[in-house]
């Protein structure tokens, strides 16, 4: 039994110091570079608003396909970008309507679950992916609590305190083993 939970302790530690370690170096590099978090070219998205409910859910997370500023100009009706608006929010609409104008491609962009189109239309300059279908439910909410001071706290700062609780433990329980073990040689000895 003993050693089963030696292996238990043993691979719980490492699991903590690898979460720590991964958790931190995304933060660190998306800081550092100054960039969106991604995973193979996708963009994670947090859904705040229900806008586009039933078939993306409020709290979900969408993987968005980053796209260049040619690729912005050949959308069609029917897809669904994320865009930013005047207040540089980002927004996840289906496409309505396609104009072309002198100056260029307009999209009119309605929420699925909304009654009317957006007012303002979207160029493509301000579009900056494009979703794909891919859908996580509830995990946004999570992303969402995990950068915010408080989960900042919960999630990194809680982990590493109950990491060093942990080894300073076993350092305490191995120093007590040994000076145990001295004691009893010394006692033999006499």
């Amino acid at each position: 039994m003993k050693p089963l939970l030696k292996w238990g302790n043993r691979i719980l530690t490492v699991l903590i110091i690898l979460f720590i370690v991964s958790v931190a170096a995304l933060v660190l590099s998306n800081k550092l570079t100054n960039q969106e978090s991604g995973i193979f070219g996708y963009q994670l998205k947090t859904v705040l608003s229900g806008s586009m409910e039933p078939g993306i859910q409020t709290g979900s997370i969408i993987a968005i396909k980053s796209v260049d500023e040619e690729e912005s100009k050949k959308f069609q009706a029917g897809d669904v970008i994320t865009f930013q608006d005047e207040d540089k929010k980002l927004i996840s609409h289906r496409i309505a309507d396609v104009t072309m104008t002198d100056s260029g491609v307009k999209y009119t962009t309605k929420g699925d679950n909304n009654d009317a189109a957006d007012i303002e239309p979207v160029l493509p300059n301000n579009v900056v992916g494009e979703y794909q279908g891919l859908t996580v439910p509830y995990v946004g909410y999570l992303i969402h609590f995990a950068q915010s001071p408080n989960g900042i706290l919960l999630l990194m700062i809680v982990p590493g305190v109950i990491l060093l609780g942990y080894s300073a433990f076993t350092i305490w329980s191995m120093l007590r083993k040994l000076e145990n073990k001295n004691q009893s040689n010394s006692l033999e000895m006499k």
